[in-house]
Parts: structure tokens; sequence; C-alpha cells
């Protein structure tokens, strides 16, 4: 049997720069959401969405363009798209709103398509509505994915922060409550500026005040001379400051030994590695203390966002014998 839609209101939109927003919903009628575990995500969708349509060109390569009318019109519909939820369940329970992290998708030709191209143009005072399914799903849950170990290392890229955000937010209210697990956890957050580090301040409270056992890595991959002037902020990718910690070459410097007899192949990965950021941690932490907190026989990872990024954080774990987990869904 099919879950129900319900329709919901907008009832906050904080932008954090032209492709990133935090927005709210809350249910039209009134009636609470379900119940839910932090990680787990919940199906939204508009019904004015620019449609999008997938080719094939001759040489085999996939990609999506708009969808048009013999007119050179885009066509525009309903969409549905399933968005990992980054409020935690107390804050449902207590202030009746579920709060998402998202990042306006841009479809092959550079221009925004389907159901985020929709969300970002929402009016909290007169546009505001959208359909949701009224059902949460997913086991990307502590309970699922980090049962059993000590140590709990996370690793967020861009939105890929929206389950940790849940995760953590949960675990600090529950510790306020007298409900501690003895946990370690350790958040790597990377996104292009400082602007776009979504949650960024709740964290840096959440490490401050001590009532769970968290050390927060916040990083930029884009940093400006603002960032290299504060060492509260780290530089450079998650994964390469997860390969720094644990003493593995950036990942562009591990391509390029890889290769050999191919020009091509060797300019690109040269060009790669000049335009990376090299890797500096936050200035509270130091790869000897973040590495303690990684003992390979109690230590999980988990991680969520971009697919590349989350290969080579499978690839780090790996390596050092730690187990892994992903968001794929």
């Amino acid at each position: 049997m099919a879950a129900e839609r319900k329709r919901g209101t907008v009832m906050y939109r904080q932008t954090l720069s032209p492709i990133l927003e935090i927005f709210r919903v809350v249910p039209q009628d009134g009636t609470p959401f379900p119940e839910y575990k932090a990680g787990q995500y919940m199906a939204l969708s508009r019904e004015d969405c620019k449609l999008t349509k997938k080719i094939v060109s001759p040489e085999g390569e996939l990609s999506y363009v708009y969808d048009t009318d013999p007119e050179g019109n885009v066509r525009r519909g309903q969409v549905t798209h399933s968005y990992s939820i980054s409020s935690a369940p107390f804050e449902s329970r207590l202030q009746k709103y579920i709060e998402f992290y998202v990042v306006l998708e841009m479809i092959k030709t550079e221009t925004p398509g389907r159901l985020s191209e929709s969300l970002f143009q929402i009016d909290t005072e007169r546009d505001n509505k959208l359909t949701y399914v009224n059902k949460i799903t997913g086991d990307f849950t502590l309970e699922k994915r980090a049962q059993g170990f000590n140590n709990v290392v996370l690793v967020g890229t861009g939105t890929g922060l929206a389950p940790f955000a849940s995760m953590i937010k949960e675990l600090n209210y529950q510790a306020s409550q007298g409900m501690r697990d003895g946990v370690r956890y350790t958040l790597f957050h990377a996104n292009r500026t400082i602007a776009e580090l979504g949650f960024h301040r709740e964290l840096l409270d959440i490490e401050r005040a001590g009532k769970i056992d968290f050390v927060y890595v916040p990083s930029v991959s884009r940093p400006t001379k603002r960032d290299y002037d504060d060492p509260s902020i780290g530089k450079g990718r998650a994964n390469n400051l997860l390969r720094c910690v644990v003493h593995m070459p950036m990942k562009e410097e591990e391509d390029l030994a890889s290769l050999s007899g191919h020009p091509e192949a060797l300019d690109r990965a040269n060009e790669s590695l000049r335009k990376a950021v090299r890797p500096v941690l936050p200035g509270h932490v130091t790869p000897a203390s973040v590495v303690d907190r990684m003992d390979p026989s109690t230590t999980v990872v988990l991680t969520c966002g971009n697919p590349n990024v989350m290969e080579d954080i499978k690839h780090i774990a790996v390596a050092n014998n730690m187990k892994f987990e992903k968001e794929d869904w």
C-alpha cells in the first residue's frame, strides 16, 4: 500500500549561497510527522518543476537536457525526490517541523532543473506549498550502521552533512537528558565556502559544550585569504583531510603516482594536483589527536555526499582496516 501524500508549508528558508539553502516544512493540516531516526530521509515533490529527459550521444555519453514541447517551451510537471533530513527527531517532536539542507542541482547544460530548481523558487509568504510522502525511511542510522563501535567517524561532503547534523543534534539532546552512549564521534565536513558550511555555528557550540565526546573538523575546499587567516577552519576536501590524518598522500598525488606511459592522462593528473588545495586541519585538532580516535578495531567510517569522494573515503577506510558504511539510495 502506497504511503499517503500530504501537503506541507515551508515556514522558514535560509539562503546560504545561490546554490545552497536550509528550509523547514510544517504539515499544512497540523498533524504530526511520522516518528523517525536521525539519518533517515523523506520524499518531497512540487508540481511546477522543469522536466528533463535523458539523451545518449552517438559516442554513448549519457546526459540530461530540458524536455521541451514542439514550440520549444520547457515542459513542467510534478517531480518527486528524496532528501536526507537534517533536523533531529527531538526538534520535529517539540517544534513540529522537518528541516532539509539542499543544493541546487544542475543538469548537464549547467542550468538548474527538476525539483531543486522549484524548491529554490519558494517564497515563504506566497508560494510556500509542497507535497511530502507521509513516510520516513532509510537505514543510514547509527543503530543500523554503527552499533557496537566505540569510535564513529562521520565524513560529509556538501549537503552530505544532513544526516550527520541530525545525528549529532539528537545525540547532544539525549545527553542533555542524561542519556550518554560513551561513543566518540568525529565529524569531517567540507564545502566550498565558509558560508556554505551548514550548521557550522551549532556544531561548534555542541563541540564546546562537551555533553558528548565530539570533535568537529570543518573545512572549505575553495579557501580565500580570509579562510587562510582563520585557524578555526580547515582547508581542502574532506577526503584529503582524512588522508592527512592517517598519513596517506593526497588523492591527486596518489592518482598521479599510479599513472605511467599515458601522456594525456599524466597531463590531466598533473593539472588536478596543481589545482588541489593541500589539506590543513583546523587549529584545535592535530593529526595525532584525531587518529587517536580511529583505532581500526573499534572504528566505523560513515560517509554521505559526492559519489566520487565517497569512493575515496571507502578506499581510505579499507586501506586502514576500518569498517566502512555509506549512504546509498
